[in-house]
């Protein structure tokens, strides 16, 4: 009696080991899933479509330095179709996001920078060779001082909301996208496109395009000077009611 009570004690501990081992596996195995599924997750969060065609813009912007300095119509073609199509996902991702509710902190935060560095990387573009055309080519700061102003106003205002976000939530909703902001993105696109477009023509129903052009970047400019002192009176008011 002794010998089977031991060897059935014997048993039962080997039983009950093999099932500590089982539910140790398997608990073990849920964990790498759940662990895969975080993860994955966590991935898809981060690269939603939006967020592709953001960074798509970052990555063309190399491609539309190159095509600047290539001589000929079809440098100026695949520049101008470079930028508009830019222009066209600054808008698209946007929608996209809020259609199919995309919306995400990595999103949110590399949009902006995206459509900065496509903008300042074009003004400055347009800087280093002055427009072919007779009326401007004799004044080349024509093009310099809206430039340094739009660049100048998105640095500050870069700065600007950075320092809201730390300063608490009626600051920040005073730096929040308005109307105007809005405008002087609309206007600054369309002169920049028209600008690439028209950058090697000489005379005619095309130069006073550029002129066109070239006028509707000063609007831009100044949209963005009275943007600013917009948001300035708006974080100022907030500051005095706290």
């Amino acid at each position: 009696m002794c010998l089977f009570d031991s060897s059935s004690s014997s048993s039962s501990s080997i039983m009950g080991s093999e099932l500590n081992v089982r539910d140790l596996s398997s608990s073990i195995s849920k964990n790498d899933r759940a662990s895969s599924s975080s993860s994955s997750s966590s991935h898809s969060k981060l690269l939603t479509l939006p967020t592709i065609l953001t960074l798509a813009r970052v990555a063309s912007i190399p491609l539309l330095v190159a095509t600047f300095y290539m001589d000929g119509w079809q440098g100026t073609a695949v520049t101008t179709i470079i930028f508009t199509a830019a222009a066209v996902t600054d808008w698209l991702d946007g929608y996209i996001a809020r259609k199919m509710k995309l919306k995400s902190t990595f999103g949110a935060f590399l949009d902006p920078v995206a459509d900065k560095l496509m903008v300042a990387a074009t003004l400055i573009l347009l800087c280093t060779r002055p427009l072919k055309v007779v009326a401007l080519a004799r004044a080349p700061w024509l093009l310099i001082i809206p430039s340094i102003t739009i660049i100048g106003r998105e640095i500050t205002m870069s700065a600007l909301r950075e320092w809201a976000a730390s300063q608490g939530s009626k600051v920040l909703e005073a730096v929040a996208v308005n109307n105007l902001g809005k405008w002087k993105t609309a206007t600054q696109m369309t002169a920049l496109t028209i600008l690439l477009a028209t950058r090697d023509c000489s005379r005619g129903g095309p130069a006073i395009l550029a002129g066109s052009g070239v006028f509707l970047l000063y609007i831009a400019a100044g949209l963005a000077i009275w943007s600013f002192v917009v948001y300035m009176r708006k974080i100022w008011k907030a500051l005095l009611s706290e």
